[in-house]
Protein backbone atom coordinates (compact mmCIF):
# COMPACT_ATOMS: atom_id res chain seq x y z
CA UNK A 1 0.00 0.00 0.00
CA UNK A 2 2.72 2.46 0.60
CA UNK A 3 5.51 0.99 -1.43
CA UNK A 4 6.17 4.20 -3.14
CA UNK A 5 6.84 6.27 0.37
CA UNK A 6 10.40 5.92 1.23
CA UNK A 7 10.98 7.21 4.99
CA UNK A 8 14.22 7.85 6.97
CA UNK A 9 14.18 7.17 10.88
CA UNK A 10 16.21 8.76 13.49
CA UNK A 11 14.19 6.86 16.15
CA UNK A 12 15.32 4.98 19.32
CA UNK A 13 13.35 2.95 22.07
CA UNK A 14 9.76 2.61 21.97
CA UNK A 15 7.53 5.57 20.09
CA UNK A 16 9.54 6.40 17.28
CA UNK A 17 10.66 3.16 16.19
CA UNK A 18 7.06 1.73 16.16
CA UNK A 19 5.29 4.53 14.39
CA UNK A 20 7.50 3.68 11.93
CA UNK A 21 7.00 -0.04 12.21
CA UNK A 22 3.58 0.03 11.36
CA UNK A 23 4.62 2.49 8.36
CA UNK A 24 7.14 -0.44 7.40
CA UNK A 25 4.39 -3.02 8.08
CA UNK A 26 2.17 -1.35 5.14
CA UNK A 27 5.23 -1.28 2.73
CA UNK A 28 7.12 2.14 3.04
CA UNK A 29 10.69 1.58 2.34
CA UNK A 30 12.19 2.63 6.05
CA UNK A 31 15.59 3.45 6.68
CA UNK A 32 16.68 3.33 10.37
CA UNK A 33 19.62 5.37 10.93
CA UNK A 34 21.40 4.06 13.48
CA UNK A 35 24.86 5.25 15.47
CA UNK A 36 27.99 3.64 14.88
CA UNK A 37 27.52 1.57 18.37
CA UNK A 38 24.05 0.27 17.31
CA UNK A 39 20.37 1.99 18.43
CA UNK A 40 19.81 2.36 22.18
CA UNK A 41 17.06 -0.30 21.92
CA UNK A 42 19.73 -3.07 20.66
CA UNK A 43 21.09 -3.61 24.28
CA UNK A 44 17.91 -2.73 25.96
CA UNK A 45 15.74 -6.06 26.18
CA UNK A 46 12.02 -5.76 27.64
CA UNK A 47 12.57 -8.42 30.77
CA UNK A 48 16.24 -9.09 29.49
CA UNK A 49 15.61 -11.15 26.56
CA UNK A 50 17.67 -11.73 23.80
CA UNK A 51 17.12 -13.94 20.76
CA UNK A 52 19.74 -14.61 18.72
CA UNK A 53 21.85 -11.36 20.07
CA UNK A 54 19.09 -9.07 19.23
CA UNK A 55 16.50 -7.88 21.98
CA UNK A 56 12.88 -8.47 22.20
CA UNK A 57 12.24 -4.95 22.36
CA UNK A 58 14.45 -4.27 19.29
CA UNK A 59 12.64 -6.86 17.45
CA UNK A 60 9.28 -5.91 18.21
CA UNK A 61 9.30 -2.35 16.86
CA UNK A 62 12.00 -2.29 14.10
CA UNK A 63 10.42 -5.23 11.57
CA UNK A 64 10.05 -4.66 7.69
CA UNK A 65 12.99 -2.19 7.90
CA UNK A 66 16.68 -1.44 6.79
CA UNK A 67 19.46 -0.29 8.87
CA UNK A 68 22.48 2.22 8.19
CA UNK A 69 24.91 3.22 10.35
CA UNK A 70 26.51 6.32 10.24
CA UNK A 71 28.54 8.70 12.38
CA UNK A 72 25.79 11.97 12.16
CA UNK A 73 28.75 14.23 13.99
CA UNK A 74 31.62 13.56 11.21
CA UNK A 75 31.29 15.57 7.94
CA UNK A 76 31.17 12.86 5.63
CA UNK A 77 28.41 11.08 7.77
CA UNK A 78 26.41 14.53 7.66
CA UNK A 79 26.74 14.10 3.68
CA UNK A 80 25.40 10.90 3.59
CA UNK A 81 22.32 12.00 5.49
CA UNK A 82 21.67 14.65 2.75
CA UNK A 83 22.07 12.24 0.12
CA UNK A 84 19.27 9.80 1.80
CA UNK A 85 17.18 12.99 2.70
CA UNK A 86 16.98 13.69 -1.18
CA UNK A 87 15.21 10.34 -1.91
CA UNK A 88 13.44 10.35 1.04
CA UNK A 89 9.21 11.60 1.32
CA UNK A 90 9.66 11.33 5.19
CA UNK A 91 12.13 12.00 7.92
CA UNK A 92 10.50 10.51 11.35
CA UNK A 93 12.20 10.93 14.62
CA UNK A 94 11.90 11.04 18.60
CA UNK A 95 15.25 12.65 19.39
CA UNK A 96 15.90 14.66 22.45
CA UNK A 97 14.57 18.29 21.72
CA UNK A 98 17.14 20.06 20.06
CA UNK A 99 19.53 16.67 18.90
CA UNK A 100 19.00 16.97 15.29
CA UNK A 101 19.02 20.56 15.24
CA UNK A 102 22.68 20.55 16.43
CA UNK A 103 23.39 18.03 13.98
CA UNK A 104 22.46 20.03 11.09
CA UNK A 105 19.18 17.66 10.26
CA UNK A 106 16.31 20.10 12.22
CA UNK A 107 13.42 21.05 9.93
CA UNK A 108 14.47 24.22 8.40
CA UNK A 109 17.82 22.59 7.60
CA UNK A 110 16.15 19.28 6.06
CA UNK A 111 13.69 21.83 4.11
CA UNK A 112 16.36 23.01 2.38
CA UNK A 113 17.90 20.03 1.27
CA UNK A 114 14.13 18.70 -0.13
CA UNK A 115 11.42 21.25 0.41
CA UNK A 116 8.38 18.98 -0.08
CA UNK A 117 9.64 17.22 3.21
CA UNK A 118 7.20 15.51 5.48
CA UNK A 119 9.24 15.82 8.78
CA UNK A 120 7.62 14.09 11.70
CA UNK A 121 9.07 14.84 14.97
CA UNK A 122 7.47 12.50 18.19
CA UNK A 123 8.45 13.79 21.82
CA UNK A 124 7.66 13.04 25.65
CA UNK A 125 6.21 16.44 26.24
CA UNK A 126 5.64 18.89 22.85
CA UNK A 127 8.71 20.49 21.20
CA UNK A 128 7.66 23.83 23.75
CA UNK A 129 6.62 24.84 26.50
CA UNK A 130 7.41 24.21 30.46
CA UNK A 131 7.96 20.64 30.06
CA UNK A 132 9.97 20.16 26.75
CA UNK A 133 13.16 19.37 27.66
CA UNK A 134 11.86 17.53 31.18
CA UNK A 135 11.99 13.55 30.29
CA UNK A 136 9.65 12.40 28.40
CA UNK A 137 9.25 8.63 29.14
CA UNK A 138 5.88 6.93 29.01
CA UNK A 139 5.57 5.71 33.16
CA UNK A 140 5.78 9.54 33.49
CA UNK A 141 3.45 10.68 31.19
CA UNK A 142 0.84 8.34 32.72
CA UNK A 143 1.40 9.96 35.76
CA UNK A 144 0.67 13.59 34.82
CA UNK A 145 -1.90 12.90 32.46
CA UNK A 146 -4.15 11.62 34.82
CA UNK A 147 -4.15 8.10 33.37
CA UNK A 148 -3.28 6.94 36.41
CA UNK A 149 -5.03 8.19 38.81
CA UNK A 150 -8.39 7.62 36.60
CA UNK A 151 -7.17 3.79 36.65
CA UNK A 152 -7.45 3.74 40.10
CA UNK A 153 -7.82 6.23 42.43
CA UNK A 154 -6.14 8.31 45.08
CA UNK A 155 -7.23 7.02 48.31
CA UNK A 156 -7.28 3.22 47.65
CA UNK A 157 -3.79 3.83 45.47
CA UNK A 158 -3.40 5.12 41.74
CA UNK A 159 -3.11 1.84 39.01
CA UNK A 160 -0.45 1.77 36.52
CA UNK A 161 -1.63 -0.45 33.45
CA UNK A 162 0.69 -3.09 32.77
CA UNK A 163 2.50 -1.63 30.06
CA UNK A 164 3.14 1.22 28.07
CA UNK A 165 0.18 2.03 26.57
CA UNK A 166 0.72 5.21 26.14
CA UNK A 167 4.05 4.86 23.87
CA UNK A 168 2.27 2.40 21.64
CA UNK A 169 -0.96 4.40 21.09
CA UNK A 170 1.67 7.87 20.65
CA UNK A 171 3.12 5.64 17.95
CA UNK A 172 -0.11 4.83 16.15
CA UNK A 173 -1.04 8.52 16.00
CA UNK A 174 2.08 9.92 14.69
CA UNK A 175 2.02 6.59 11.77
CA UNK A 176 -1.40 8.20 11.24
CA UNK A 177 -0.51 11.96 10.70
CA UNK A 178 2.39 10.33 8.75
CA UNK A 179 -0.16 8.83 6.39
CA UNK A 180 -2.44 11.87 6.17
CA UNK A 181 0.68 14.26 5.13
CA UNK A 182 1.17 11.71 2.87
CA UNK A 183 -1.59 11.98 0.87
CA UNK A 184 -1.53 15.82 0.84
CA UNK A 185 1.73 15.44 -0.96
CA UNK A 186 0.37 13.22 -3.26
CA UNK A 187 -2.10 15.61 -3.98
CA UNK A 188 -0.56 18.74 -4.37
CA UNK A 189 2.92 18.31 -3.92
CA UNK A 190 3.87 20.57 -0.34
CA UNK A 191 5.25 18.89 2.67
CA UNK A 192 4.11 18.34 6.31
CA UNK A 193 6.27 19.43 9.60
CA UNK A 194 3.99 16.88 12.07
CA UNK A 195 4.75 17.13 16.27
CA UNK A 196 3.37 14.57 18.26
CA UNK A 197 3.85 13.49 21.67
CA UNK A 198 3.48 11.09 24.28
CA UNK A 199 1.42 13.79 26.55
CA UNK A 200 -1.25 14.33 24.14
CA UNK A 201 -1.29 10.56 23.42
CA UNK A 202 -1.88 10.00 27.29
CA UNK A 203 -4.66 12.25 27.35
CA UNK A 204 -6.54 11.53 23.91
CA UNK A 205 -6.84 8.01 25.49
CA UNK A 206 -9.16 9.53 27.75
CA UNK A 207 -10.94 11.59 25.35
CA UNK A 208 -14.78 10.02 26.81
CA UNK A 209 -13.99 10.36 30.33
CA UNK A 210 -12.63 14.18 30.53
CA UNK A 211 -15.30 14.98 28.24
CA UNK A 212 -17.57 13.74 31.15
CA UNK A 213 -15.31 14.85 34.33
CA UNK A 214 -14.73 18.57 32.91
CA UNK A 215 -18.65 19.03 30.70
CA UNK A 216 -19.73 17.64 33.90
CA UNK A 217 -18.39 19.68 36.92
CA UNK A 218 -16.92 17.02 38.85
CA UNK A 219 -14.59 16.76 41.21
CA UNK A 220 -11.82 13.94 42.16
CA UNK A 221 -14.47 12.20 44.84
CA UNK A 222 -16.16 11.02 42.13
CA UNK A 223 -13.72 8.38 40.82
CA UNK A 224 -13.49 7.12 44.24
CA UNK A 225 -15.30 3.50 43.93
CA UNK A 226 -15.78 0.01 44.96
CA UNK A 227 -12.14 -1.86 43.45
CA UNK A 228 -14.09 -4.12 41.08
CA UNK A 229 -15.65 -1.34 39.13
CA UNK A 230 -13.37 -0.69 36.17
CA UNK A 231 -14.13 3.05 35.18
CA UNK A 232 -15.26 5.88 37.42
CA UNK A 233 -17.98 7.16 34.90
CA UNK A 234 -19.74 4.11 34.01
CA UNK A 235 -22.34 2.15 35.76
CA UNK A 236 -22.14 -1.02 37.88
CA UNK A 237 -21.86 -4.24 36.96
CA UNK A 238 -18.97 -2.82 34.40
CA UNK A 239 -15.93 -4.82 35.81
CA UNK A 240 -13.49 -6.93 37.44
CA UNK A 241 -14.76 -10.14 39.43
CA UNK A 242 -13.07 -13.14 41.25
CA UNK A 243 -14.79 -16.00 40.68
CA UNK A 244 -14.01 -19.57 42.54
CA UNK A 245 -11.61 -20.46 39.81
CA UNK A 246 -10.82 -17.76 38.00
CA UNK A 247 -11.67 -13.78 37.22
CA UNK A 248 -14.06 -12.78 35.16
CA UNK A 249 -15.28 -9.07 33.27
CA UNK A 250 -18.41 -8.49 33.46
CA UNK A 251 -19.61 -5.11 31.14
CA UNK A 252 -22.85 -3.58 30.49
CA UNK A 253 -24.77 -4.85 27.38
CA UNK A 254 -27.66 -6.22 27.77
CA UNK A 255 -31.11 -5.98 29.71
CA UNK A 256 -30.21 -5.83 33.88
CA UNK A 257 -33.63 -7.33 34.76
CA UNK A 258 -32.63 -10.67 33.27
CA UNK A 259 -29.11 -9.71 34.34
CA UNK A 260 -30.41 -9.46 38.34
CA UNK A 261 -32.46 -12.68 37.15
CA UNK A 262 -29.97 -14.79 36.16
CA UNK A 263 -27.53 -13.98 39.19
CA UNK A 264 -30.81 -15.00 40.92
CA UNK A 265 -29.41 -12.14 43.89
CA UNK A 266 -32.95 -10.18 45.08
CA UNK A 267 -31.56 -7.30 45.83
CA UNK A 268 -29.37 -6.32 42.77
CA UNK A 269 -33.24 -5.68 41.10
CA UNK A 270 -33.73 -2.51 43.53
CA UNK A 271 -29.86 -1.72 43.26
CA UNK A 272 -30.33 -1.88 39.35
CA UNK A 273 -32.97 1.08 39.04
CA UNK A 274 -30.25 3.34 39.36
CA UNK A 275 -26.65 1.90 39.04
CA UNK A 276 -25.18 4.92 38.79
CA UNK A 277 -25.82 6.34 41.98
CA UNK A 278 -25.77 2.43 43.71
CA UNK A 279 -22.82 1.04 41.75
CA UNK A 280 -20.72 0.54 45.00
CA UNK A 281 -23.04 -1.39 46.76
CA UNK A 282 -24.09 -3.26 43.33
CA UNK A 283 -20.81 -4.38 42.57
CA UNK A 284 -20.26 -5.54 46.49
CA UNK A 285 -23.37 -7.47 46.22
CA UNK A 286 -22.73 -9.17 42.98
CA UNK A 287 -19.08 -9.99 43.87
CA UNK A 288 -20.16 -11.38 46.97
CA UNK A 289 -22.42 -13.78 45.19
CA UNK A 290 -20.14 -14.59 42.36
CA UNK A 291 -17.11 -15.54 44.85
CA UNK A 292 -18.16 -18.90 45.15
CA UNK A 293 -19.50 -19.28 41.16
CA UNK A 294 -17.45 -21.35 38.81
CA UNK A 295 -16.97 -19.82 35.36
CA UNK A 296 -18.77 -22.57 33.81
CA UNK A 297 -21.77 -21.36 36.16
CA UNK A 298 -21.64 -17.77 34.73
CA UNK A 299 -21.20 -19.15 31.16
CA UNK A 300 -24.49 -21.61 31.70
CA UNK A 301 -26.64 -18.39 33.74
CA UNK A 302 -25.39 -15.31 31.15
CA UNK A 303 -25.47 -16.78 27.47
CA UNK A 304 -28.42 -17.48 27.30
CA UNK A 305 -29.71 -14.35 27.65
CA UNK A 306 -26.95 -12.55 25.47
CA UNK A 307 -25.26 -10.61 27.99
CA UNK A 308 -21.98 -9.11 28.28
CA UNK A 309 -18.98 -11.37 30.14
CA UNK A 310 -15.27 -12.85 29.35
CA UNK A 311 -12.92 -14.42 31.43
CA UNK A 312 -9.54 -13.05 32.13
CA UNK A 313 -6.68 -14.43 30.24
CA UNK A 314 -3.04 -14.36 31.00
CA UNK A 315 -0.66 -14.49 28.17
CA UNK A 316 -0.01 -18.22 28.59
CA UNK A 317 -4.13 -18.57 27.37
CA UNK A 318 -3.83 -15.83 25.01
CA UNK A 319 -1.19 -17.34 23.08
CA UNK A 320 -3.27 -19.73 21.80
CA UNK A 321 -6.50 -18.25 22.00
CA UNK A 322 -8.55 -19.34 18.61
CA UNK A 323 -9.43 -15.87 17.99
CA UNK A 324 -5.88 -14.81 18.87
CA UNK A 325 -5.55 -17.61 15.69
CA UNK A 326 -7.50 -16.89 13.42
CA UNK A 327 -6.59 -13.21 13.43
CA UNK A 328 -3.37 -14.71 12.75
CA UNK A 329 -1.65 -12.10 15.92
CA UNK A 330 1.33 -13.95 16.15
CA UNK A 331 4.03 -15.58 14.25
CA UNK A 332 7.20 -17.50 14.93
CA UNK A 333 10.39 -15.73 13.15
CA UNK A 334 14.20 -16.46 13.10
CA UNK A 335 16.73 -13.99 13.99
CA UNK A 336 19.98 -15.10 13.39
CA UNK A 337 18.83 -18.93 13.81
CA UNK A 338 17.36 -19.00 17.29
CA UNK A 339 13.48 -18.61 17.13
CA UNK A 340 11.40 -15.79 18.58
CA UNK A 341 7.73 -15.07 18.66
CA UNK A 342 6.26 -11.76 17.56
CA UNK A 343 3.00 -9.95 17.37
CA UNK A 344 2.08 -9.10 13.80
CA UNK A 345 0.64 -5.90 12.24
CA UNK A 346 -2.78 -5.35 14.07
CA UNK A 347 -4.76 -4.39 11.15
CA UNK A 348 -5.58 -6.39 7.81
CA UNK A 349 -5.76 -5.41 4.44
CA UNK A 350 -7.85 -7.21 1.66
CA UNK A 351 -8.25 -10.21 4.40
CA UNK A 352 -4.65 -10.51 5.15
CA UNK A 353 -2.18 -9.53 7.88
CA UNK A 354 1.06 -8.43 7.20
CA UNK A 355 3.80 -10.12 7.94
CA UNK A 356 7.75 -9.62 8.67
CA UNK A 357 9.37 -9.72 5.33
CA UNK A 358 12.65 -9.18 7.21
CA UNK A 359 14.66 -7.97 10.00
CA UNK A 360 17.45 -5.41 10.53
CA UNK A 361 19.06 -7.90 13.08
CA UNK A 362 22.81 -6.54 12.57
CA UNK A 363 23.91 -3.00 12.84
CA UNK A 364 24.05 -1.21 9.54
CA UNK A 365 23.39 -4.78 7.76
CA UNK A 366 21.96 -2.48 4.82
CA UNK A 367 24.48 0.07 4.98
CA UNK A 368 26.03 -1.10 1.36
CA UNK A 369 23.10 -1.30 -0.63
CA UNK A 370 21.06 1.95 0.69
CA UNK A 371 24.26 3.90 -0.21
CA UNK A 372 24.53 2.20 -3.57
CA UNK A 373 21.20 3.10 -4.00
CA UNK A 374 21.56 6.82 -3.25
CA UNK A 375 24.28 6.85 -5.91
CA UNK A 376 27.59 6.16 -3.54
CA UNK A 377 30.21 3.84 -5.56
CA UNK A 378 31.70 0.57 -3.99
CA UNK A 379 34.87 2.42 -3.41
CA UNK A 380 33.64 5.47 -1.95
CA UNK A 381 31.22 3.10 0.15
CA UNK A 382 34.85 1.61 1.51
CA UNK A 383 36.52 4.81 2.39
CA UNK A 384 33.58 5.77 4.14
CA UNK A 385 33.46 2.09 6.31
CA UNK A 386 37.77 2.40 6.68
CA UNK A 387 37.34 5.61 8.45
CA UNK A 388 34.34 4.84 10.34
CA UNK A 389 31.93 7.19 9.10
CA UNK A 390 29.84 4.55 8.42
CA UNK A 391 29.16 0.85 9.39
CA UNK A 392 28.30 -2.77 8.39
CA UNK A 393 28.22 -6.21 10.56
CA UNK A 394 32.17 -6.88 9.16
CA UNK A 395 33.18 -3.91 10.16
CA UNK A 396 31.16 -3.94 13.80
CA UNK A 397 32.87 -7.19 14.66
CA UNK A 398 36.29 -6.42 13.66
CA UNK A 399 35.85 -2.67 16.05
CA UNK A 400 34.36 -5.33 18.87
CA UNK A 401 37.45 -7.57 18.43
CA UNK A 402 39.98 -3.88 18.82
Amino acid sequence: MLRNMKVLGFTHFVQGPAASQYLADMGADVIKVEPIGGAFERGYGADSVFVGGLSATFMSVNRNKRSISVDLKSEQGRKVIESLILQSDVIIENYRIGVLERLGFGYEAVKKIKPDIIYASASGWGSSGPMAKAPGQDLLVQARCGLIAATGNLESGPTVPGVPIVDQHGAALLAMAVNAAYIRKLETGEGTRIESNLFSAGLDLQAESMAAYYSGNRSADRMQRDPRLASWFLPAPYGVFKLADCHAVISLGGDIEKFAEAIGEPELVSLAEDRMANRDRFMEVLGKELSGWSYERLDQALSVHGLWYEKVQDYDAIRHDPQADHNECFEEVTVNGAEATLLTHPVRYDGSTPKMRRMPASIGVDTRSVLIGAGWSEGQIDELLASGVVNEPSHATQRQRD
